[in-house]
């Protein structure tokens, strides 16, 4: 199947590139809302199910056996700009579970914001691996570990428990099988499963709306997030679109992963949506996913106006002139929206 193009890039009123995609919103009791493009298709999801990676340690009571604050647990689903705030929330969850930076195996690069890593290079200081944007998601893997009673060396493993426990929740949450599913090696070198984007829209759906999930679940399930949306900062950063998305419309949840995919949540109406961009483009999978939601009708007209903000955006030279604009192709490529009565089961 070839998949619709998405967005458009306009230079003037001509457009100059194209993006296609597809993506899949899932509603109350699984029910498929609407699709566009190839749903059924493996994508890796990468920093997208952070929420999930971070679910298992918040279920088991290790979050609050180590006292994390809410702050903390939305840092365990971040993509991270390495700002101060990030870094001491990073350090402060490794200290609770008795750890250190040189047990991080996430890999070490720079502050992804230009303010925090000028202050590095003033204080001629290397970047390590608290700075990575996943050192939260990190740390709470070797708290996980430390609550499972088993060795934090090598937690990266596919075949280590914190990867295990991790799979097992991907499997519960998106009616997936790991076991047969494409595996590789994300940037921070955990595993990352290939999932169909149907399956990951499901996921998120559980994880809003916590149908099919056990009270401990649904509780922190419900617990992760509040905290993202109460600190949307923690999630990415200055300048940031999740962060900016959040803050701008507290009700939507969303998470970016790498190569153009992009997930969100809508709790508050028991939705989850799933997309991919297939060249990988952050800048059209952000454009999509407010397209996506502001084309929603579950959002105040205020929500709606400003998530229609970040579906469009304006093109700029280096002089600061408009030269064009990127947006997403109105109305978005969809099967029609169905209520739920008319389409039931999972996918």
């Amino acid at each position: 199947m070839s998949n619709p193009v998405l967005v458009e890039v306009f230079r003037g009123t001509f457009v100059e590139s194209r993006h296609h995609g597809a993506y899949a919103v899932i509603g109350p009791e699984g029910t498929l809302l609407s699709s566009a493009g190839d749903i059924a298709r493996p994508v890796f999801p990468r920093s997208a199910i952070k929420a999930f990676q971070a679910l298992p340690l918040v279920e088991s009571g290790a979050a609050d056996a180590l006292r994390l604050t809410d702050e903390e647990i939305a840092l365990l689903c971040s993509s991270h700009n390495g700002e101060d705030a990030h870094v001491r929330g990073a350090r402060a969850i490794l200290h609770k579970g008795g750890f250190s930076e040189d047990d991080l195996e996430c890999g070490a690069h720079p502050p992804q914001d230009t303010t925090a890593l000028y202050a590095l290079v003033r204080a001629a200081e290397k970047p390590g691996p608290i700075h990575n944007n996943c050192s939260g998601k990190h740390a709470g893997m070797l708290a996980m570990a430390k609550n499972l009673a088993v060795s934090p060396r090598n937690y990266i493993d596919v075949d280590h428990p914190v990867q295990q426990t991790v799979a097992r929740t991907l499997n519960e949450l998106c009616d997936v099988a790991t076991s047969s599913l494409p595996v590789g090696i994300d940037g921070c070198s955990v595993p990352t499963w290939a999932v169909p984007l149907r399956n990951l829209a499901l996921g998120f759906q559980r994880l809003a709306s916590g149908e099919t999930l056990p009270e401990k679940r649904r509780i922190a399930a419900e617990r992760i997030i509040a905290a993202v949306r109460a600190h949307p900062f923690m999630i990415a950063g200055t300048g940031r679109f999740c962060t900016e998305l959040m803050t701008s419309v507290p009700r939507a949840f969303v998470k970016t992963g790498a190569e153009g995919v992009f997930c969100a949540a809508i709790p508050h109406a028991g939705i989850g949506i799933a997309l991919k961009c297939d060249d990988g483009a952050r800048r059209a999978s952000e454009i999509a996913i407010a397209a996506v939601l502001a084309g929603i009708d579950v959002w105040s007209p205020e929500e709606k106006a400003n998530l229609r903000e970040f579906a469009a955006v304006k093109l700029r030279n280096w002089r600061k002139f408009t030269v064009g604009r990127s947006a997403a192709v109105d109305p978005l490529p969809a099967a029609p929206f169905r209520h739920p009565d008319e389409s039931r089961g999972p996918p």
